[in-house]
């Protein structure tokens, strides 16, 4: 066999009417001879970062044992098959979403605390924060991709007014900044989304005159793909065969859920929008996953609701309200269902985490190639209480971050704003700039140094 230098560019895309396809990474993109670290198949950092509100049900979260081989809780049980891309952590405190003296009140306006470490500003004239790390990665691992970061949710309110306490909304409403003053809204509709990954940039108008003419974004470039295919092996032209299939079956899920959409807009579920919350919450975990197989964007963040959602989840075996169901009052049956509602959420994140699995990405799956970071602003929720909140990660970030543990730090020693600074170190991000614009190193809002042992292995 005679093998030449010659490959396809890893940012390979097709152009189309309205359309922008990117590819997945294919054995065509790397050179021969050429060692895989110094090529398309190197290993590139992914991160997601996904906020929940209103705690974890006490008793249900933390496994009983700490360090390797622990019995997952009953909350975290559904990412059993994954356990060694899972590290667990019991007894971080945030400190940044308590309230103090001078500034009272606000436990349900402190979500955006979760990626920025820093505590928000009560009655300040605009709202103002920090960097969110989501966006210090996208900044170092996002700058080639078609988009450097994606914000999701599922309820939207709109970055604006006064939500509680004299907290801004953009506190409730954003986990995602871009800078102390840049709030980055989230999207919510799951159409909108498909056509921020696969749209060229035209206008919204255009886009929906194309769909109306075409059934299918692929539809727009199936000629360049095709003759594209020509050139490849077998391997890569099942690739690209299992993408578009991938694509096209999201897009026909998309589209059937907006016939179900909401008519009539409603408090808790906008116009648009699908009315099954489930489908919501999986159709968003596929477009996460179709970004990255594409490559298309490096750093995700997803709000799974908003503090005080009335949202029920039926598929959970209970369907009280969320915050309702929060206010759990300590009562043991209480307790149990709201354990049923967070277990819920976590068997989202499984399904999520079983199609990164699946998904080969140079030399492992998508998985070993990301670290996703679900969290909250509380612990125990009915008594608004900061401390000991629930922290999920899953993900090998390059290959090298180690699963199957159990961390547990003994009461008020450790802050979640600690574990962010360990996060950015994992990432090759040793400074940044504080909101103030002075360059700091181990310092990430009103963090006290780094989680050490988060970064042993």
């Amino acid at each position: 066999m005679f093998l030449t230098k010659r490959h396809i560019p890893r940012r390979t895309f097709l152009r189309g009417a309205g359309v922008t396809l990117a590819l997945p990474l294919l054995d065509s993109m790397l050179p021969a001879f050429t060692p895989s670290r110094l090529t398309a198949a190197a290993p590139v950092k992914r991160f997601v970062g996904i906020w929940h509100p209103h705690g974890a049900s006490p008793g249900y979260w933390s496994p009983l044992q700490s360090g390797k081989d622990f019995e997952f809780s009953f909350i975290t049980k559904p990412l059993e098959p994954y356990r060694n891309r899972v590290v667990l952590i019991s007894g971080l405190d945030m400190p940044e979403a308590m309230a103090t003296n001078e500034e009272p009140g606000g436990d349900h306006a402190r979500g955006a605390v979760l990626l920025s470490g820093a505590r928000p500003r009560r009655n300040a004239v605009s709202p103002y924060l920090g960097t969110t790390i989501d966006q210090m990665i996208a900044a170092k691992y996002g700058q080639d991709t078609i988009l450097s970061s994606l914000q999701l949710g599922v309820e939207d309110m709109g970055n604006f007014g006064n939500c509680n306490w004299g907290y801004s909304c953009a506190y409730t409403n954003s986990i995602s900044w871009a800078s102390a003053t840049e709030p980055l809204p989230t999207q919510v509709n799951p159409r909108v989304v498909f056509e921020r990954l696969f749209g060229d940039g035209t206008s919204a108008e255009e886009r929906l005159r194309d769909r109306k003419r075409n059934a299918s974004v692929l539809d727009a470039v199936v000629g360049q793909l095709g003759s594209f295919k020509n050139n490849l092996g077998a391997g890569d032209k099942a690739r690209i065969d299992t993408y578009a299939d991938n694509i096209r079956e999201l897009e026909r899920r998309i589209t059937i859920a907006m016939e179900h959409s909401i008519k009539e807009p409603a408090s808790d579920v906008p116009f648009g929008l699908p009315e099954n919350k489930h489908l919501h919450f999986r159709l968003m975990y596929d477009l996460m996953a179709l970004a990255f197989e594409g490559d298309i964007t490096r750093s995700i963040t997803f709000m799974l609701g908003r503090d005080l959602s009335g949202a029920s989840f039926p598929e959970s075996g209970f369907t009280g309200g969320w915050h309702g169901t929060s206010h759990h009052g300590d009562k043991p049956e209480n307790i149990a269902n709201y354990a049923k509602v967070n277990r819920y959420h976590v068997q989202n994140l499984a399904y999520f985490v079983e199609k990164l699995n699946k998904m080969p990405d140079g030399d492992g799956t998508m998985l070993d190639h990301v670290l996703i970071y679900k969290g909250s602003n509380m612990g125990n929720s009915h008594r608004h209480a900061h401390e000991k909140v629930p922290v999920i990660l899953v993900g090998a970030i390059d290959g090298t971050f180690k699963g199957n543990r159990h961390l547990v730090f003994p009461d008020n020693t450790q802050r979640t704003s600690n574990m962010l600074v360990s996060i950015l170190h994992l990432y090759g991000i040793d400074q940044w700039s504080t909101p103030d614009g002075k360059a700091m190193t181990d310092k990430l809002g009103t963090s006290t140094g780094r989680l050490q042992p988060l970064e042993m292995v």
